[in-house]
C-alpha cells in the first residue's frame, strides 16, 4: 500500500493511474478503523481497479472542541488493517495540507442540514461537505463509498455532489454490526462495559420497529420506541424518528423509502443508528 501525505503527491500518482485506464474507488474516513470501514474497502474492491482510503480527522465538522480532542487516533493500527484489507493507497494529510487558513465555505443545501443530527450538531454538515468536496477534488474518484449508519450524511453529501455536478457515483453500504447487534462505530471504544450493554437498546428498538412496522401505525410505533429507549438506564434519547428517506421529514404513506433513525447519549458517548424499513428502489 502506498501512503501519501501531500495533495501534490497523491494527485500525481492518481493521474498516472487514470492515464493507465484504472478506475478509482474512494473510502473517506477519520480513522480509528473497524470492520465497518473495511467492508467499504471490500465493496470498493468489487467495483474499482484502485482503492484509495483517506484518514483525516476533520476539524471543521466538530462543533465541540472537546469532541475533536478525544476522537480516537490509531494510525499505526489503521495502516495494518488497510494493508490486510487490500487497500492500494492511503491519503493521510496534516490539517494544513487540506485547509489553508483562509478557507471560506457556506453551501445552502436546504433544510436537510438542519434536521435530526443538524439540530444537535449545528454546523456539522457544513464541515462534512467542505472536507468531502476538498477530498473529492483531490482524489477525483469514479465511485465513493459511505456507510448507511451515517444516513443523513449520505443525503447531505449527495446534495453537495449534485450542486457542483461532481462526476462521482456515491454508494451507500450496509451497516456492519457486532454479533449482539451494536452498530460498529469508532466511538464505541469510549463505552464502558456497562454502557456497552445499555447501548444495545438502540439496535433492539430499531429491530422491534422493523418487525412490527405498519405504515398506518407509525405514530404509535415512534411513541413506543421512544418509551423503550427512555426506560433504559444511562441512556439519554436525542431523537427517534420514522422518516421519509429522501426528506427526513416524518414519513407518510407516500414516502418511497422509510427509515427509522435514532441518536442517544449512552453514558458519555453519543451514538447513532438506523434501519431502512421500506424502499422501492
Amino acid at each position: 500500500m502506498k501512503i501519501f501525505t501531500t495533495r501534490f503527491d497523491i494527485e500525481q500518482h492518481l493521474l498516472q493511474s487514470r492515464n493507465a485506464g484504472k478506475t478509482i474507488g474512494f473510502v473517506p474516513t477519520m480513522g480509528a478503523l473497524h470492520q465497518g470501514h473495511l467492508s467499504l474497502i471490500s465493496q470498493a474492491r468489487q467495483h474499482n481497479d484502485e482503492i484509495v482510503c483517506s484518514i483525516f480527522v476533520n476539524p471543521t465538522q466538530f462543533n465541540d472542541p472537546k469532541d475533536l480532542e478525544k476522537y480516537p487516533r490509531t494510525i499505526e493500527a489503521d495502516i495494518k488493517l488497510l494493508e490486510q484489507a487490500g487497500c492500494d493507497v492511503l491519503f493521510n494529510p496534516p490539517v494544513n495540507e487540506i485547509y489553508g487558513g483562509n478557507d471560506h465555505w457556506r453551501l445552502d443545501i436546504g433544510e436537510t442540514e438542519f434536521l435530526l443530527e443538524g439540530k444537535f450538531r449545528p454546523g456539522h454538515y457544513q464541515g462534512v461537505m467542505q472536507v468531502v468536496y476538498k477530498l473529492f477534488s483531490i482524489v477525483k474518484p469514479d465511485d465513493a463509498f459511505f456507510g448507511q449508519k451515517d444516513y443523513q450524511q449520505f443525503l447531505v453529501i449527495s446534495k453537495m455532489v449534485d450542486h457542483f455536478k461532481m462526476p462521482v457515483k456515491l454508494v451507500m453500504c450496509p451497516i456492519m454490526r457486532e454479533p449482539d447487534g451494536l452498530a460498529m462505530s469508532s466511538r464505541n471504544v469510549h463505552l464502558t462495559t456497562s454502557d456497552r450493554l445499555h447501548a444495545l437498546v438502540l439496535s433492539r428498538t430499531l429491530n422491534w420497529v422493523r418487525r412490527n412496522f405498519n405504515i398506518n401505525d407509525m405514530l404509535r410505533l415512534k411513541s413506543e420506541a421512544e418509551q423503550m429507549i427512555e426506560a433504559e438506564e444511562d441512556v439519554e434519547l436525542d431523537y427517534f424518528e420514522i422518516a421519509d428517506g429522501e426528506t427526513l421529514h416524518p414519513a407518510t404513506e407516500r414516502s418511497k423509502t422509510i427509515v427509522a433513525l435514532v441518536a442517544a447519549k449512552v453514558g458519555k458517548t453519543r451514538l447513532i443508528d438506523n434501519v431502512i424499513l421500506t424502499t422501492d428502489s
